[in-house]
């Protein structure tokens, strides 16, 4: 029997909807190679992200923690250098790390650290330590045909041919030069089905409008302006070239001999709204860009299962420690789906936090039934958080799953309101410190950073506060990401005593 511990791969899509693969519904021919690894492998039905954000997503995954706690809340900020990240846990374990493709976590405006089109420094690469080839902000590198990538010494690698197959070589290149006594980490982060930003449109492989021009409309987009007539084919036929690539991925795993060892995750950042929900693709709260496609393989997931469970993107940090025998840190804000799956873990979470950045500072939180959102009135590029957030919408899942009736005015709804923002109070032990590197110190810290704020959750209108004639007040323990404060509009007054935030307690189980 082979005791060498699994390897690690993760294959990360950018800005894919769950509803793109099969096994999750959709009708054409896009992904029957994450369709078949769904059915011997074990497929998550809720899966969403922290972040509908491409840097603070990374963040998010890279560090273990929530984007308000690394200080990553938005793009263009770079990941600190003081927080152990989630490589370096494995490069300490004995594992190979390798990193290909999109980064997005090493440039800052407002520091001077440009490596949009440069090599990333050694320091600035997340701990990956055995094999690098990636860029910075890959859409600045490349279209989608052609570009160029970064090595670990910094020496610029061109390619020629479809940007998805070019990094998925790189990846494979990996597996051909490592060392094959040592287990491995590999991360690969694809571009696709992200839009080309200087283009303005999603460039899927040659061949692709007319391949995948009879496509089913997804309920959310059905009847709804946004520019997803024009853009859908394509965005199918990305999906459908990042699944070709797994498939080649998993045949060179399978003959390497190999694939039996190896834990395989596919998920992506956030989804794709077609700016039906705001002016560009995500950055809302609503399931198109908020729910994602989760499947693993492997060891400890074989059995074509479906999971039911509510899951966040912040939960696979702390899985793929636990998959290599690597204990969770005190700082690790997840719960490992692997003892989800071997029925060893203590009482699952039965919503997901989200926190949005850029279009707005958002948070919300999502049950199977129930969706529960507030913004405040601040930018959300130069803060983090705000001392006033707003409530924005309130979703009944069960009767509206396609988001299109906000209750959030609705009086009928006061007591639903209530119990949505209870989520974020359940009672927890205070969270641990942070595990960061030796040597480095962790700054002072900043407004944004949301550690010493108390905030206030209000009604958004008179509309919404017309049955009204007392607040609430919900006052939240000081934590890590934030305390807050919910003011809302009921006919009583209730004071409650401090308690975790929702974000901190995820990490108890």
């Amino acid at each position: 029997m082979n005791s060498k511990p699994c390897n690690i791969v993760f294959y990360f899509s950018d800005q894919q909807r769950w509803d793109t693969l099969g096994c999750y519904g959709q009708k054409l021919p896009v992904t029957p190679v994450l369709d078949n690894l769904a059915q011997v492998g074990t497929k998550f039905e809720h899966a969403f992200t922290c972040q509908p954000v491409c840097g603070p997503a990374r963040a998010c995954l890279q560090s273990g923690m929530y984007a308000t706690q690394t200080g990553c809340y938005r793009n263009d900020i770079d990941q600190p250098l003081h927080i152990k990240p989630l490589a370096s846990y494995f490069a300490d374990a004995g594992y190979q790390t390798a990193y290909v493709g999109k980064w997005h976590l090493a440039s800052n405006a407002q520091k001077g650290l440009q490596y949009a089109t440069s090599a990333v420094p050694p320091q600035r690469r997340g701990g990956y330590r055995d094999y690098w080839m990636a860029a910075d902000v890959l859409e600045f590198t490349s279209h989608g045909y052609n570009g160029y990538v970064f090595d670990g010494q910094g020496t610029k690698h061109e390619f020629i041919g479809y940007r998805a197959d070019c990094i998925n070589n790189y990846a494979i290149d990996f597996l051909h030069q490592r060392d094959a006594e040592r287990p491995f980490f590999l991360f690969i982060s694809q571009i696709e089905p992200h839009h080309q930003n200087d283009r303005n449109r999603f460039e899927g492989p040659d061949g692709s409008k007319r391949r995948f021009a009879e496509y089913e409309v997804p309920g959310d987009l059905k009847g709804m302006q946004g520019d997803w007539r024009e853009n859908y084919p394509d965005y199918l036929g990305q999906c459908a070239s990042l699944d070709q690539n797994v498939g080649r991925l998993v045949d060179t795993l399978q003959d390497m001999g190999e694939w039996e060892n190896t834990i395989f995750v596919y998920t992506s950042d956030h989804g794709s709204h077609f700016c039906t929900r705001n002016s560009e693709y995500k950055r809302s709260c609503h399931d198109s860009c908020t729910h994602i496609p989760l499947i693993i393989c492997g060891p400890g997931f074989e059995g074509g299962h479906t999971r039911e469970e509510m899951v966040s993107l912040l939960d696979l940090p702390v899985t793929l420690l636990d998959c290599a025998g690597i204990a969770k840190p005190d700082c690790f804000a997840g719960n490992s789906l692997r003892r989800l799956v071997r029925g060893e873990a203590k009482a699952w979470p039965d919503s997901v936090f989200m926190q949005i950045s850029e279009s707005q500072i958002g948070r919300a939180v999502r049950t199977q039934t129930w969706k529960y959102a507030v913004r405040a009135e601040a930018n959300g590029w130069e803060e983090s958080s705000a001392d006033v957030y707003y409530e924005d919408f309130l979703y009944d899942l069960v009767n509206d799953p396609y988001e299109r009736n906000n209750l959030v005015a609705d009086v009928n709804y006061a007591e639903v309101r209530q119990q949505m923002a209870a989520l974020l109070i359940p009672e927890s032990p205070p969270p641990k410190s942070i595990h960061r590197i030796a040597g480095q110190s962790i700054p002072n810290q900043k407004k944004n950073s949301c550690a010493q704020q108390k905030q206030t959750i209000m009604p958004r209108g008179s509309a919404q506060v017309a049955c009204c004639s007392v607040s609430i007040a919900l006052q939240y323990h000081k934590c890590l990401t934030g305390s807050i404060k919910i003011r809302r509009g009921f006919r009583q007054s209730l004071r409650r005593e401090p308690r975790l935030c929702f974000w901190c307690w995820r990490g108890k189980a």
